[in-house]
């Protein structure tokens, strides 16, 4: 009942009471609202939370997590074992690496390479032209010749380098590109300079920096100007650079075009100045596939488009985009194009210009000659190469830069979700163990699919009843439960076939947590060369067999002419019909060096024909990863006068007596290394063992048919008083002669007896190196007296 209370001024106080009785009314209808509304959220929340304990506390939670532990286990020991590198030691292998360049980048790893060749159509990597130089430790150079780590050493840390272009000065070149800054994630424009053609570069530093992206920088002169038009399309325009002092100093000259067109260039042809570029900005334009032409009087403009424009705007695989600067050959313009059909930037193709005129253009494909790599990965260019700059020297040969990548573009994404589904796999196959073995009662328990039981209003009744999803599910559930039931009707665990079966899905959940790990910590799969001072090299691969090895040596040949810096393998073939080359698959040259004698005096056999300072003596019967052959190499690139191997022993004791491997890591100290695996300098090693002083072990090497590696060792130590041998730690090897019974050494006793005698000849002719040894740390153990 309302209580009556007068109206202000007079007024009646009727309106009032009903007013205020109405809100009391309201307030007491929400107070209730919200007190139930707090009753159910609370019910629900003890739902939940009885739940989560009891799942927490179930069998079937229990065997989930041991098992997912114990995946995880098995991953971080593969992760440790294949891709952590514990014995990398101070070998300058990680030069570029400490700094905050070459990050990874979802971009990839571009890095620039130089080729030669008689004409633009016959270019030859620079490894080819056989080059050393001393001051690189590099016996030949090899490519690539600017990186993301020769511009971070330098003082630039970038991610990547790309789209070279050359402007050469007499016999000076300049190496004009794009560089991604690795802190501010955005392309400048980097330059480089030549005095060898193009063997060594020094960085100068970043020549144009902008706010926005910059790439692309197509260098020319003009009536005794250089200039340079880079790609800013993300500042929207086509702008044109002038050198004020070059080549680090820039200004702004004009916008030619107000587009944002990519990858341009101009070119005098027919009385007439040229612009090439590529527009994605209009509607339906298809991106990497179209092309326009704009002409004018001077490079300078005002720039007309072509009538036909756009010229293509057709499938990115077709080459529509430029990929490098056009050149003229023969008197025929050619144009540079790009495609990008399986990946961005997949590979350059060329197009010979028929028809250039303000009112038509026409061009043909022509094949460049490029021998691609197959090395994969391994290959600093074996996934992509974009761009290409071609040009004539004064002397008449053609010098060409290109950049190229090893992984595919988005290569960090694509292994993101692999790796995600791997492990979401293996999630996958504990929860089917699981069942098999009855940990997992169900799929889905019943009551997390059930209608909420508390206490339901109105409105909420009426939403359940015209919404059917809920009930829907709790019928899925109640089917998907049924599985386990029938499943382990069908598969009984305790018989030898669902043993079998268990242990063939716990194999499968192994393998999918490695290839996770793998994609999550692997990288990108490439076993790389390790540069040293900036440069890289390469090396000729040896191995002697005979026709019982044949299965060796095919594995052997597939394996390592795989590694980035294997420039060519020779087979030192004793006895029997030789295989053909063809017969093998490999990425390289192979030789095969028929003997006429069956000694293994051969493996040292001078050979004119090795164009390497390097050889890499590996027995056929090794396998070891690419990774571990490179640091290898590495570290004999810093001593190449030592023997740098991978098998370490010692040698002491009254008599001397040839021990394994272990015996040498007991006494932490080597004073040998086995040529079954080593580097070695071609000319020094091959000149001392064919010396007359030699001919004495030569001999006693025929008559053991043993030795001859232990020979070599006494021949270094012979000539020199300071450190001979040099001992790289591999993470894995792999003996294949196990497998195949075809060992040359089956008899380990008798192997041991022969060799010590050995030790004991050698000594009387050479001398002893017994009172040498060297820690494994690499330092100098002292001479024992």
């Amino acid at each position: 009942m309302g209580v009556y209370e007068a109206g202000v001024n007079g007024t009646d106080g009727t309106a009032t009471a009903t007013t205020c009785s109405c809100w009391n009314t309201s307030m007491r209808c929400w107070c209730r609202w919200r007190w139930e509304n707090h009753q159910q959220q609370q019910q629900q929340h003890n739902v939940l939370r009885q739940r989560l304990v009891s799942l927490v506390f179930s069998s079937g939670f229990t065997f989930f997590l041991g098992y997912l532990l114990l995946y995880g286990s098995i991953g971080m020991f593969y992760a440790w074992l294949m891709f952590s590198k514990p014995y990398l030691r101070s070998t300058n292998a990680g030069v570029g690496l400490k700094s905050l360049g070459c990050q990874e980048d979802n971009e990839g790893s571009w890095s620039i390479g130089v080729f030669y060749g008689d004409s633009p159509f016959s270019l030859k990597p620079i490894e080819a032209m056989n080059e050393w130089r001393d001051e690189g430790a590099a016996w030949p150079i090899a490519n690539p010749v600017v990186t993301c780590a020769s511009l971070s050493d330098a003082g630039f840390p970038s991610n990547f380098v790309a789209d070279p272009f050359l402007y050469v000065q007499g016999d000076t070149l300049f190496l004009f590109y794009e560089t991604k800054n690795s802190i501010t994630s955005q392309g400048d424009i980097g330059v480089a300079k030549s005095i060898d053609k193009g063997a060594t570069w020094q960085q100068l530093g970043i020549a144009l920096d902008e706010d926005w992206h910059l790439s692309y920088p197509y260098v020319f002169n003009y009536l005794g100007q250089i200039y340079m038009m880079p790609e800013s399309s993300q500042k929207g325009d086509l702008r044109l650079y002038r050198a004020l002092n070059f080549p680090l100093q820039w200004t702004l000259d004009k916008v030619l075009i107000k587009n944002p067109l990519v990858d341009s260039f101009i070119i005098n042809r027919a009385g007439e100045y040229w612009l090439f570029g590529s527009d994605h900005s209009g509607v339906g334009t298809t991106k990497n596939g179209q092309l326009e032409i704009w002409y004018s009087s001077s490079p300078l403009g005002p720039w007309k488009p072509h009538k036909k424009n756009p010229i293509y705007n057709v499938d990115k695989s077709v080459g529509a985009r430029n990929g490098g600067r056009p050149f003229v050959y023969d008197g025929n313009l050619y144009r540079v194009g790009q495609d990008s059909g399986e990946t961005y930037g997949r590979r350059v193709r060329i197009f010979k210009v028929e028809v250039l005129t303000k009112d038509d253009y026409k061009e043909v494909e022509v094949p460049l000659g490029f021998e691609e790599s197959n090395k994969g990965p391994n290959a600093w260019n074996g996934a992509r190469y974009h761009h290409l700059d071609v040009q004539q020297l004064s002397s008449g040969k053609w010098i060409a830069v290109m950049d190229g990548d090893r992984v595919p573009s988005g290569d960090p994404v694509h292994r993101f979700v692999l790796g995600s589904a791997s492990f979401a796999a293996v999630t996958a196959v504990v929860v089917v163990l699981g069942v098999l073995l009855g940990a997992v009662k169900c799929i889905i328990p019943l009551n997390w699919c059930a209608h909420f039981s508390g206490k339901r209003n109105n409105a909420l009744l009426g939403r359940e009843r015209s919404n059917l999803f809920s009930s829907k599910v709790r019928r899925f559930c109640s089917r998907l439960n049924r599985v386990p039931l029938s499943v382990r009707g069908k598969i009984k665990p305790n018989t030898w076939a669902g043993k079998l079966v268990l242990a063939v899905i716990f194999a499968v959940g192994v393998a999918l947590m490695c290839t996770g790990v793998k994609y999550f910590y692997g990288g990108n799969g490439a076993e790389e060369a390790y540069p040293l001072n900036g440069s890289y090299s390469q090396f000729t691969l040896l191995t002697m067999t005979y026709d019982a090895r044949l299965w060796n040596l095919k594995m052997y040949v597939r394996h390592y002419s795989r590694c980035s810096s294997v420039k060519e393998i020779i087979v030192v073939w004793n006895k029997g019909i030789p295989p053909r080359s063809s017969d093998l698959d490999s990425t390289v040259p192979v030789r095969i060096r028929v003997e006429d004698q069956n000694s293994l005096n051969n493996r040292f056999k001078k050979d004119p024909m090795i164009k390497t300072r390097a050889v890499l003596e590996l027995d056929d019967d090794i396998m070891m990863s690419c990774d571990d052959i490179e640091r290898g190499f590495n570290v004999w690139r810093q001593h190449p006068d030592r023997i740098v191997g991978f098998y370490p022993r010692l040698v002491r004791g009254s008599p001397l007596k040839y021990r394994d491997e272990k015996y040498a890591r007991r006494h932490e100290s080597y004073n040998m290394i086995l040529t079954g695996a080593a580097f070695i300098d071609r000319t020094l090693a091959f000149e001392r063992y064919w010396s007359s002083e030699a001919k004495a072990g030569r001999e006693l090497v025929d008559g053991y048919f043993n030795c001859e590696d232990v020979l070599l060792n006494y021949l270094y130590a012979n000539a020199s008083s300071s450190q001979i041998v040099e001992y790289v730690r591999p993470t894995w090897v792999i003996d294949t002669s196990k497998c195949t019974g075809v060992a040359i050494s089956k008899d380990t006793n008798m192997h041991y007896k022969i060799r010590s005698n050995c030790l004991l000849k050698f000594s009387q002719i050479f001398g002893s190196i017994a009172g040498r040894k060297w820690e494994f740390n690499g330092r100098k153990d002292g001479w024992d007296l």
